[in-house]
């Protein structure tokens, strides 16, 4: 199974999900890491500033660009996301850890936090 983390240093958890300069994503099998790759964020709206394409299109990028993740951590991130990744079967979790390691530790061993209500409106 891999999560996506949003991440624009590959240490620290980005506060927006969709503004993240790339997503730290880990593989993990047997509540083990077993490979790691960063993905640069070159398909969300915001990262393209991509003002004209809807917010539904926008979001296709972005779910399709994680659909091989089976959960995305971030700080923050809008309701619409939020709902298009559930929709895809992506689990979305808005933490309020902010160190990347931390947070695929404690997403294995169960106890990562998930606040929606820091989710933003826009």
């Amino acid at each position: 199974m891999k999560i996506a983390i949003a991440s624009d240093d590959r240490i620290n958890i980005c506060p927006h999900f969709g503004r993240a300069t790339g997503f730290e994503i880990a593989e993990i099998e047997d509540d083990k890491i077993i490979t790691r790759e960063f993905r640069p964020n070159d398909f969300t709206g915001h990262a393209r500033d991509d003002h004209d394409a809807s917010h539904e299109d926008k979001h296709a990028i972005i779910v399709n660009a994680l659909k091989d993740c089976k959960a995305v951590i971030a700080n923050g991130m809008g309701l619409r996301i939020q709902n298009d990744l559930r929709a895809a079967g992506i689990e979305a979790f808005l933490t309020d850890e902010t160190v990347v390691e931390a947070a695929i530790d404690k997403y294995i061993k169960g106890s990562l936090d998930n606040n929606p209500e820091r989710g933003c409106s826009h």
